[in-house]
């Protein structure tokens, strides 16, 4: 009976890309309660309490570890030097400092690396396509992390060749959203691009609903799109997450994460929210619509 602990920010069973690593699993035969049992390690939204969270799941002497996003996979890194872990939901972890390399990425830690500086470019095109009158664009960020400014400058490098002006509005906490959408109306921002920073997360809600009455179309990730915002383009979690089951098979037969390559995503998604497009009283292009993968109606 195999012991898993699992690191997140937020219940991962609320998680589309969560179906996704179950049905991996149980196609490599594991079974929850029959050859495996999951420990649970939930910081409730609360990043500062990752760490701890992640010093809790090593005292249990779980087998491995399974780390959502960039910042429980630090935690758990930080934690521990010796218990496998397997990231997901990892942003550029090279760039994150977590593997030193997507070939060989050493020492106890590995898994699969979005590209979200491709991602967060590519945002910012669709956007402009669904929405051609755009000439001002803000990004909401935390500002905090490496990724997110290597993502600002791919995005800011996008926005020159689609003739947009690209305005940075950094985000930290519930009182930070209200005072930068008043900011953004003063600037006559046109439309917002959310980042993927798991710290936004729990502002996600806010924001989208702040975007509909100041009535700005917005582009994010899948979850932002499920919680009201326009548009969602990213990694296809629910394939994503089904594939990252193969490292935790692995590793439980004896390989070791730092020898186990890091695999970047095959699988993107388009979803359009056609209920929020109609409380802005947007039209959008028939050419976007028929590229989506998913409408929410």
């Amino acid at each position: 009976m195999w012991r898993i602990g699992l690191l997140f920010l937020e219940d991962p069973l609320r998680q589309r890309g969560w179906v996704g690593f179950e049905q991996g699993l149980r196609e490599l035969g594991y079974i929850e309660g029959r050859n495996l049992t999951f420990e649970y390690g939930n910081a409730y939204g609360k990043i500062d309490q990752l760490p701890g969270v992640a010093r809790a799941l090593v005292r249990l002497n779980v087998d491995r570890i399974v780390a959502f996003g960039a910042t429980g996979a630090k935690a758990a890194k930080e934690a521990t030097n010796t218990t496998p872990i397997v990231m997901l939901s990892v942003f550029d972890a090279v760039d994150s400092g977590l593997v030193a390399s997507l070939a060989r990425p050493g020492g106890n830690l590995t898994g699969m690396s979005f590209p979200y500086q491709e991602l967060a470019a590519k945002r910012l095109e669709l956007l402009k396509t669904a929405v051609p009158r755009l000439a001002r664009v803000a990004i909401v960020t935390t500002g905090s992390r490496g990724g997110e400014v290597d993502a600002l400058k791919a995005m800011t490098s996008a926005a020159r060749s689609l003739g947009l002006t690209l305005e940075q509005y950094e985000v930290q906490g519930f009182r930070d959203v209200d005072r930068a959408f008043g900011d953004m109306k003063a600037a006559r921002i046109e439309a917002i691009a959310v980042s993927e920073a798991g710290e936004l997360f729990p502002q996600n809600n806010r924001i989208a609903a702040l975007a509909i009455i100041h009535r700005f179309p917005t582009i994010g990730a899948r979850q932002f799109a499920e919680r009201g915002g326009l548009i969602a383009y990213g990694v296809n979690l629910f394939d994503a997450y089904r594939h990252t089951a193969t490292y935790v098979d692995k590793i439980l037969k004896g390989a070791k994460p730092g020898d186990l390559p890091v695999e970047q995503p095959t699988k993107f998604e388009l979803v359009i929210n056609l209920k929020t497009a109609k409380a802005l009283g947007l039209t959008i292009p028939q050419s976007v619509l028929l590229r989506a993968d998913e409408i929410i109606q």
